[in-house]
């Protein structure tokens, strides 16, 4: 599908989801933007370095990683329109969220810097919620990585020995940040993360994640929407610092859903709710920042063998939900591993 853009200063009209009967594929589909190159590794063992002739063919290092004031404006607001949430801003109208996008700041520094004495690598562990993880005792080997990045219900209280205790990024969007709390406080969850120096990197998920973001960044009550209300910082343990606070670029979503977990269900009717998961994108993100990236407690093809939950006392099932692609992500997961991008905790 083509567009013809507007004038340069004038957002388009929002399109209507329930206008397409599947995803809409546009002829700027698979174009995103892209920075400066990465930083240089010095790391040998660095998943740049892939020779897995899929992997090099989609990945790209220096795809944008992060939205902020600085790189948006109106020509951005009407490509992205064209793309649902998360992947953009379709059926969302202008002044519904462009002061939001105005106060997003710009990062101070990259997600994870390079430690001394860490031989020029960056290594890090992406720990889902898997009730494999359980009675794994992999809790010291996921400290031990350079830095730790968990999700949603990040739970490690009383699970250490299994899961760990560091957290060094929290990636969240406002359902999951606001609702973790109520529907996992019976397993001991509390709040979000909240080491020292934590940094918190939001999918911006919908438009209330942007009515959250302006309330959390002008530190005010969320003024319309589901939240209303509600005061977001007080969410973050009272360790939410904006220098330390990502909000991931719509580019970044729609190239790792396009280039690696590009659903069928996207030609279903109930195509505009269907997007990878938040480990998903974390784990994504891992790949874009780190140099060698480890996953625990993501779905396996033995996953029947194991609670959904780590944290759970009783054996539950896991549960598909129709907005997410659980056997893609799962024969991804393992693609990467066997080609050695990523090291999968299978608990062969």
């Amino acid at each position: 599908m083509k567009f013809s853009s507007p004038a340069p200063e004038t957002p388009i009209p929002p399109l209507d989801k329930s206008s397409f009967k599947k995803y809409p594929i546009w002829d700027f589909e698979d174009i995103y933007n892209q920075d400066a190159p990465p930083r240089h590794s010095t790391c040998n063992q660095t998943l740049r370095n892939s020779q897995d002739k899929s992997f090099k063919k989609a990945f790209l290092p220096n795809i944008r990683l992060y939205l902020h004031k600085d790189n948006f404006n109106m020509s951005e607001w009407n490509r992205l329109s064209h793309f649902n949430n998360p992947f953009g801003f379709m059926g969302i109208q202008y002044k519904d969220v462009i002061e939001a996008l105005k106060l997003i700041p710009v990062p101070k520094e990259p997600l994870f810097p390079l430690k001394p004495g860490g031989y020029g690598c960056v290594r890090c562990a992406v720990v889902g919620t898997g009730g494999i993880l359980k009675g794994s005792k992999m809790g010291k080997e996921i400290d031990d990585h350079d830095y730790v990045i968990r999700m949603n219900a990040a739970l490690t209280k009383g699970h250490e020995e299994d899961v760990g205790k560091r957290t060094s990024v929290y990636v969240h969007t406002a359902h999951a940040i606001t609702a973790s709390p109520y529907f996992y406080k019976k397993y001991g969850y509390k709040a979000a993360p909240a080491d020292e120096g934590i940094k918190y990197v939001m999918i911006p998920e919908g438009i209330r994640d942007f009515q959250w973001i302006t309330g959390l960044l002008k530190r005010e009550r969320v003024a319309a929407g589901q939240y209303r209300n509600t005061r977001p910082w007080t969410y973050y343990s009272n360790k939410f610092d904006e220098t330390h606070f990502y909000v991931l670029h719509p580019d970044f979503l729609r190239y790792v859903r396009n280039r690696f977990l590009k659903s069928n269900n996207l030609n279903a009717s109930y195509w505009a709710i269907v997007r990878p998961t938040n480990g998903a994108f974390s784990i994504f993100l891992a790949l874009h920042t780190c140099d060698i990236v480890s996953v625990y407690g993501f779905m396996t093809n033995s996953y029947s063998n194991y609670s959904n939950y780590y944290y759970e006392d009783v054996k539950t099932h896991v549960v598909f939900y129709a907005n997410h692609d659980y056997p893609l992500e799962m024969n991804t997961w393992k693609k990467l591993h066997d080609a050695k991008v990523i090291r999968l905790y299978q608990r062969l």
